[in-house]
């Protein structure tokens, strides 16, 4: 067990876990926790949903109030951005000239959104969606009656269009790509929120390409495709993916390839530093490769990894990676990572609003999407993890219970 200081860089879900870890695993030394943003550690999956409708009170999305980490004896450094890691001393360098020894560190930095690169991007009225003062800078914008285009048809673009149809607002999504969600699911998920989007009064295009803002005295007026077509606009998300903030390892001299490279225990090519969360490429032990994963799940499951391996404990089992989306009444809730599946099985029929797409490769479950339907999701994570090989038309018959599947797939 590591009993010299820990210093952690970074103050979301990976950050909060590994405290939470180290003082639950009997670590009783110095913590200090480094954040950039003013704010206690906090959630983010609430912000493009309850949080920007006002139905989610600020202090409910901090994970723990800040008396407890007094409790806890956690140094909080907030408001304050690390400029470098000394290797050689052992030691975090501050903005503001001060620093952090440390015996082990752990890197949380996360991610930051890709930045439009168009002409008029910088005008008043176009956003970025990722941070607690993004919400607050979007929200009093949210007016009935105005118009918003959001730029990306992924999970934070689809997100912010429920939200904003459900504000009043009128809501046009460009998406480059032919559907929206290409990247992370299949054409009939796709096609299925397109419907229920569109159904919603959402103006969704795909194909579409954007060339530009056009502004009036500063602020936004319109969107302007590159086919020269302009679309009137009050205010613009902009949610076409995030990068991770891997700087900080990489200009230490820490491995780094899209992402802060670690092994299964959450370390880096520095046995002293450990990276968790959006920021880190790690092993994904049930698919036989390395990704970065970009979910709640990730995070404390790798904030655990990284307090355990400090603290010289049993490393925790890894689950199959999972995430979810909420867009109006509907959860989709998604198990495993379907790039490279090469069958696809339905269950049930999505016009009822209550199904799941199975995805098979060489007959072995990797992935599933359900949308509205727990009992699926749950038992397909099950499965993903045993690399079973259920029977395809089992699982295309909503009258065979997922436990009976599950117990007879080999």
């Amino acid at each position: 067990m590591s009993e010299g200081p820990i210093v952690i860089i970074g103050a979301g879900q990976a950050a909060a876990q590994a405290i939470a870890s180290l003082r639950q695993g009997g670590f009783d030394g110095a913590i200090t926790l480094i954040g950039d943003e003013a704010a206690l550690p906090y959630q983010r999956p609430p912000l493009s949903k309850a949080y920007m409708k006002g139905e989610f009170e600020e202090s409910r999305l901090y994970f723990r109030p800040a008396a407890w980490y007094e409790d806890q004896n956690i140094k909080l450094t907030l408001g304050q951005r690390a400029t470098a890691i000394d290797r050689d001393a052992g030691r975090v360098r501050l903005e503001d000239g001060g620093g952090a020894d440390y015996d082990k560190l752990i890197i949380a930095t996360g991610a930051r959104p890709r930045r439009c690169p168009v002409d008029g991007a910088d005008l008043k009225g176009v956003h970025d969606l990722r941070t607690l003062a993004d919400v607050e800078r979007i929200r009093p914008q949210m007016i009935k009656g105005r118009k918003i285009v959001i730029v990306g048809a992924g999970y934070i673009g689809l997100e912010a269009a429920a939200v904003a149809r459900q504000m009043g607002l009128d809501v046009t999504v460009l998406e480059m790509a032919d559907r929206v969600l290409a990247r992370v699911t299949s054409p009939v998920i796709s096609e299925f929120y397109e419907t229920v989007h569109k159904a919603e009064g959402v103006d969704i295009r795909t194909g579409a390409r954007l060339a530009s803002f056009k502004g009036d005295n500063g602020a936004l007026a319109a969107a302007v495709l590159e086919n020269g077509e302009e679309i009137a606009a009050d205010l613009a998300l902009i949610g076409i993916g995030i990068l991770p903030n891997a700087e900080l390892a990489e200009e230490a001299g820490v491995e780094c390839r899209d992402g802060i490279v670690v092994d299964e225990d959450a370390r880096t090519s520095d046995p002293d530093i450990f990276a968790a969360g959006d920021c880190a490429r790690r092993p994904l032990v049930h698919y036989g490769r390395d990704g970065r994963l970009e979910s709640v799940h990730n995070a404390i499951e790798q904030g655990k990894l990284a307090a355990a391996a400090i603290l010289g404990q049993p490393r925790p089992k890894e689950d199959c990676p999972w995430f979810w989306s909420d867009q109006y009444d509907l959860k989709l809730q998604i198990a495993g990572l379907s790039a490279g599946y090469d069958d696809i099985v339905l269950r049930g029929d999505p016009a009822s609003r209550k199904f799941a797409a199975f995805y098979l490769k060489d007959g072995v479950l990797i992935a599933a999407d359900a949308v509205s339907a727990a009992p699926e999701f749950m038992m397909a994570k099950k499965m993903i993890m045993a690399k079973a090989r259920p029977d395809a038309a089992q699982l295309a018959d909503p009258s065979v219970s997922m436990k009976e599947i599950a117990a007879g797939a080999g």
